[in-house]
């Protein structure tokens, strides 16, 4: 107790000289949603209105700063099911009732050098292995420490251990929905700028080292290689693409012993206000039985195939995932920033045994005005050979401070 005292004395006494030189920034973002989820073989629908608060400040001196940041997330309307909570009679709308931190950290930054510790949000490339799941009220962030080197322009050396993930299953997960699940997990992507786009080399190392959490089978070990650029083809006209390829194993206590492959080819198109997509990604399969096939427990999985949410957690039989669609938008239109129109249809196949899984069509349309956006978004699964029919429906309001 004394030494608390006395230090709380100095910090009080030092404050006034080094708040000075403080640049304080205030974060507040505020959320309200009305999710619907209908699903085939289940009695009821789901229908959740929710409401998520994240505040927080933070301090900056020099090549130092502090974080802190709080959220909640708090069910007006609870007519839903949300994975821990209640009968699992209707489907899940995995946004549980929540308070808690979430994000705490400290940063020091120069110019060929940063390094982040503490609870952290962390998104590596396109999130396909290391996410934030943003789409979710309660997120997902890392206990970690993150150093980020820049030794040459154009090259840059990210590398990450992380010993806790938070899950978006908020202060009461449990189960195989925990809280937090603890591991070594390590992550280490090294990018260069080339004439033809960004190279990224990586391993991402998953130790999901929890026997809950389907019995340690989601640690995996990753290694792979991305390539993302982008061209002008014509006046007006820019082709974006990506290709990434990487090889998927067992690791730390998983029991199972497999390895499987990952592939992506992605294309777009940009010509004036219009965008055209295509896509083809596949997540191979092991040996055919549960969790031998490509995982990616720590990826934003909403932002993959399909927003109906059939393929959180790939089949045995592995997935290929072929998808097309469009968007268009308009800027400055009166008072109103942005308005957009999006469309993507997906078409889904086993890696073995050549089966049709489903298919899943995606609407999204988006109006913002300075710091709000107001969003409608619908995702409809048919099946066939794989889980049950689906339509989800969204109304969202986002504010950012």
């Amino acid at each position: 107790m004394r030494l608390w005292i006395t230090a709380a004395a100095a910090l009080a006494g030092a404050v006034p000289a080094w708040a000075q030189d403080v640049t304080l920034k205030p974060l507040v973002e505020a959320r309200t949603r009305y999710e619907h989820v209908d699903q085939d073989g289940l009695g009821s629908a789901s229908d959740a209105v929710t409401i998520r608060v994240r505040a927080g400040v933070e301090a900056t001196r020099g090549a130092w700063s502090v974080l802190g940041e709080a959220q909640g997330n708090l069910a007006v309307v609870d007519n839903y099911y949300d994975g821990l909570h209640g009968i699992a009679d209707r489907p899940v709308i995995g946004d549980p009732e929540n308070a808690a931190i979430y994000r705490a950290q400290i940063r020091y930054r120069s110019q060929p050098f940063t390094v982040t510790a503490g609870r952290q949000r962390i998104t590596l490339d396109d999130e396909r292995f290391v996410g934030g799941a943003g789409f979710r009220n309660n997120g997902q962030t890392y206990d970690a420490v993150r150093t980020e080197i820049v030794p040459l322009k154009g090259v840059k050396l990210d590398l990450t251990y992380a010993w806790n993930v938070r899950t978006v299953w908020g202060s009461d997960g449990r189960g195989f929905r925990q809280r937090g699940v603890s591991g070594n997990n390590v992550f280490a992507n090294l990018s260069a700028v080339t004439p033809i786009g960004t190279l990224t080399g990586f391993t991402y190392l998953v130790d999901q080292d929890e026997a809950a959490v389907q019995g340690y089978r989601l640690s995996n070990q990753n290694y792979g290689v991305r390539l993302a650029g982008a061209r002008p083809i014509a006046p007006g006209v820019k082709f974006n693409y990506q290709v990434s390829y990487a090889r998927q194993s067992d690791y730390h206590r998983n029991p199972n012993r497999y390895r499987a492959d990952y592939w992506l080819a992605d294309g777009a198109l940009d010509v004036g206000n219009w965008t055209l997509n295509a896509g083809y990604e596949v997540l191979g399969a092991g040996n055919g039985t549960a969790f031998t096939s490509f995982q990616t427990p720590l990826g934003s999985v909403f932002k993959f195939q399909g927003w109906a949410d059939k393929f959180t957690t790939t089949p045995p039989n592995g997935l290929h995932d072929l998808y097309v669609g469009g968007s268009h938008s308009w800027k400055k239109i009166g008072r109103i920033d942005l308005i957009s129109f999006q469309a993507l249809y997906h078409r889904f196949q086993s890696d073995r045994l050549d089966q049709h899984y489903g298919d899943v069509v995606n609407l999204l349309a988006t109006v913002k005005v300075k710091k709000t956006a107001i969003s409608a978004r619908y995702a409809r699964y048919e099946a066939d050979r794989f889980a049950t029919e689906t339509t989800k429906m969204w109304l969202q309001l986002d504010w950012t401070y």
